[in-house]
């Protein structure tokens, strides 16, 4: 699923209503719910039900995102660049780096652990959480889905997705070019072939490759 933006003039009113409304102390969807108070798109999106993708409210954190990473892919002193990076992702531990070009949907959902390197040209739609560890290599043009349009053809011309979680364990290394879909887990030290296809989990120290990614047999 290519990562599409369009570049319309921003509603600064809606923008400063976000902006207000993530500076609050983060209320559970489920306890809207609870209260009989209806979810929001994002609400939705985070909590992996179905939600509508053109909703002006998601439209608007997009857009603000992808100046943040144009900024960031123009930027040319890796100073600048790490200071924008902080801007974009949620959580960017300690000598962790993403080298530019990179290209996200939201960017506050991806956390990225300690010592771990994504090099040029990864694309991550973070609809839903996308959780790094510690110690990992992602090579060149890896992509990583959370989002995933509807089956039926009707609900997903009206924009319905739904979006899973992707966690990346520690020491895990990531070949040029594989892609991961939404939902799957990489266990901890498992390495995945250049240009693999993760459709499903991938067990710790595993090692895989192939579209559909299969498990290699160990060598003793």
């Amino acid at each position: 699923m290519p990562l599409s933006v369009r570049l319309l003039p921003v509603d600064r009113s809606a923008l400063e209503v976000l902006r207000l409304r993530d500076s609050q102390p983060p209320k559970s969807p489920h306890a809207n719910q609870r209260a009989g108070i209806p979810m929001t798109e994002y609400q939705k999106m985070i909590s992996s039900q179905p939600y509508n993708c053109m909703a002006p409210e998601l439209d608007v954190l997009r857009r603000e995102t992808a100046r943040r990473y144009r900024d960031f892919n123009l930027a040319e002193e890796e100073d600048e660049q790490l200071a924008l990076l902080q801007e974009i992702v949620g959580e960017l531990a300690e000598n962790a780096f993403i080298c530019p070009p990179f290209y996200c949907t939201y960017g506050r959902h991806i956390s990225l652990g300690k010592d771990s390197y994504i090099n040029m040209g990864a694309t991550m739609l973070d609809n839903a959480p996308i959780r790094i560890g510690a110690n990992v290599m992602i090579g060149p043009n890896v992509q990583i889905y959370t989002a995933a349009h509807a089956l039926a053809a009707d609900a997903r011309i009206q924009g319905v997705e739904t979006a899973l979680p992707v966690t990346i364990e520690d020491k895990v290394w990531i070949g040029g070019g594989a892609i991961l879909l939404p939902g799957v887990t990489v266990g901890r030290e498992a390495i995945v072939g250049a240009g693999a296809v993760v459709t499903r989990d991938v067990p710790a120290g595993a090692r895989v490759v192939g579209n559909p990614a299969r498990i290699l047999p160990v060598n003793r």
